[in-house]
C-alpha cells in the first residue's frame, strides 16, 4: 500500500536530499565491503525503501553485491500484503530478496515488542550474505535511547545502536543512524518512492508508540533538539563504556599512568609507578599518595584523585531558623530549604535546640524505623563513603540527637509526614572540598 508523493522544487530537492546519500556514502566509504554481498533488512516501510534505493546506486562504486531480506512476523492481517510489495519493490530493481516467516508468541516476562525483536534478529542473522544493513535512523536512536534510559540501563544500553556492530555474529551497518526520518520522508516524495505504513508503529499499546503518540510530541514542545541532544548522549556514553573496557583489559600501570597524563599530570618514573601500585593494592583504606600536587587514595576498587583538602575542624553552629547557615572554610554552607511532606519535620526541629557539628565518634542513626539505631562507621561503610570524607561532613543534631548526616540521610524520627512543612537539608561543600570531590575519575580493578 502506497502513499501520495508530492515532488518540491529542484532547488528544495539539492538543499534537502543532501543527507540521506551523504549519510550512506560517507559510510560505504568507511567500511570494507568490496567483493562481498550485504542484504538490506526491507520492511516495506520509507526507511528500508529509501535505504535499498540508495545502496542499489552506489553498489557499482563500493564493489558490493546487493540483496534484500523480508522477515515476516505475521502479527498484522497486512504483513501478506507487506511481503508482496517487497517482491515487487525488488523485482523491479534488480534486487535477489529473501523471505522469512517468524512466529512471535509474547514471551514470559519481555513482552510482544521484544519477542518480535528477537525474532527478527535471529532471521536476519541468518541472511545469505556477509553483512546486513539496517535503516535505523536518528529518531529510532533516540528513542531507544530513552527507552532504555527509563528502564535503568547501565553505559551500554545508554549507548544506543552503534553505526557499525554485529547481530548475533553476523556484520551490522546502520548508514542513516544521523539522519532524521524527516529528511528520509523528504528523499522518498522527491524520488517517487513507494513504501507501506505498519500500523503498529503508532499502537499507544506498545511502549515505543506510546511514546511517539503521549511523550515525544510533549517532549518536541520544550526541546525541539531532544533527537539530537539524545544521539549525542548516547555518543558521549558509548565513548565512556570504550573506556573503561579497555582500561579493564589493560595492565594497572598503563591505567594509572593513562589517567594521570588525561588530567595533565606528570608520569612517574617507572618505580614510582610501581611503588604506588603496590601501596594502592594494599589494604589500607586511608592509603594516601601525593604526586604532582594531587593526592590518590584506593576504596574498594576505585582510585580517585584529588587535590589537598584542607582540614575541617569547626566548634558546634546553632541554628536558629536560617535558611543558609554558613559554616568555617572550606567546610561550606548547609542550605535548608522548605518543602511540604518532604525532609525533616520543620515544626520539631524549630521547636528543639539544634547545632551544626563535626563527628565525634560512636554517633548512631536510624535511617529504617523498621531496625534498629546503627553507627555512623557501620552506615558509612554501606554507603561506599570513604574514610577520609567521614570526617569532613556536617552533622545536624537536634536536642542532642543526631537528626541527619550528609550522604546518609535524615533519622528516621524525624523525617516529615505526608502533607506537614518540612526541611530539605543541603549541604554545598567549600571551594577546596567541592574540587576534591569532582576529581574522582576512575573504576579500577586491583586483581587485574
Amino acid at each position: 500500500m502506497g502513499s501520495s508523493r508530492i515532488s518540491p522544487s529542484a532547488t528544495e530537492t539539492r538543499a534537502r536530499l543532501s543527507g540521506p546519500a551523504a549519510a550512506v556514502e560517507q559510510v560505504l566509504a568507511q567500511t570494507d565491503l568490496r567483493g562481498k554481498t550485504l542484504a538490506v533488512a526491507l520492511s516495506g516501510g520509507v526507511d528500508s525503501v529509501v535505504l535499498l534505493n540508495l545502496l542499489k546506486q552506489l553498489a557499482p562504486r563500493y564493489g558490493y553485491a546487493l540483496r534484500a531480506i523480508h522477515v515476516d512476523h505475521g502479527l498484522s492481517a497486512n504483513s501478506v500484503r507487506w511481503a508482496a510489495f517487497c517482491r515487487r519493490l525488488c523485482r523491479d530493481r534488480g534486487v535477489p530478496l529473501e523471505v522469512r516467516r517468524v512466529k512471535v508468541g509474547e514471551r514470559r516476562g519481555i513482552g510482544i515488542e521484544a519477542a518480535a525483536r528477537a525474532a527478527r534478529r535471529a532471521a536476519l542473522a541468518r541472511a545469505r550474505a556477509h553483512a546486513v544493513a539496517l535503516a535505523h535512523h536518528l529518531d529510532d536512536q533516540a528513542e531507544t535511547v530513552l527507552m532504555n534510559l527509563l528502564r535503568g540501563t547501565g553505559l551500554r544500553g545508554a549507548s544506543g545502536m552503534p553505526v557499525r556492530g554485529t547481530l548475533l555474529g553476523k556484520a551490522v551497518v546502520r548508514p542513516l543512524l544521523a539522519v532524521p526520518r524527516t529528511a528520509i520522508v523528504r528523499y522518498a516524495r522527491a524520488h517517487g518512492l513507494q513504501w507501506v505504513e505498519d500500523e503498529m508503529n503508532d499502537d499507544s499499546s506498545l511502549t515505543r508508540g506510546y511514546l511517539r503518540q503521549r511523550v515525544l510530541p510533549l517532549l518536541e514542545q520544550r526541546y525541539p533538539r531532544w533527537r539530537e541532544a539524545l544521539a549525542r548522549a548516547a555518543r558521549h556514553f558509548a565513548e565512556a563504556d570504550a573506556l573503561l573496557r579497555r582500561h579493564a583489559a589493560m595492565p594497572p600501570a598503563l591505567v594509572l599512568r593513562d589517567q594521570l597524563a588525561e588530567r595533565g599530570l606528570r608520569a612517574p618514573t617507572e618505580r614510582r609507578l610501581a611503588d604506588m601500585l603496590r601501596q594502592l593494592s594494599g589494604r589500607g583504606a586511608r592509603t594516601a599518595i601525593r604526586h604532582d600536587g594531587v593526592v590518590l587514595h584506593a576504596y574498594r576498587g576505585k582510585i580517585t584523585l584529588e587535590r589537598p583538602a584542607p582540614p575541617v575542624q569547626f566548634a558546634p553552629i546553632k541554628w536558629s531558623g536560617e535558611r543558609r547557615l554558613r559554616l568555617p572554610s572550606p567546610a561550606g554552607e548547609l542550605r535548608l530549604r522548605p518543602a511540604r511532606g518532604a525532609g525533616i519535620d520543620r515544626a520539631r526541629l524549630e521547636a528543639g535546640e539544634v547545632h551544626v557539628r563535626q563527628r565525634r565518634g560512636g554517633e548512631r542513626l536510624q535511617l529504617d524505623p523498621a531496625r534498629p539505631r546503627r553507627t555512623l562507621k557501620n552506615l558509612f561503610q554501606e554507603a561506599g563513603v570513604p574514610p577520609w570524607w567521614r570526617e569532613r561532613l556536617p552533622l545536624l543534631c537536634c536536642d542532642g540527637e543526631l537528626v541527619w548526616v550528609p550522604g546518609l540521610g535524615i533519622d528516621a524520627r524525624y523525617r516529615t509526614a505526608p502533607g506537614a512543612p518540612g526541611l530539605v537539608p543541603e549541604w554545598r561543600p567549600g571551594d577546596g572540598l567541592s574540587q576534591a570531590q569532582a576529581l574522582v575519575f576512575t573504576r579500577f580493578d586491583r586483581g587485574a
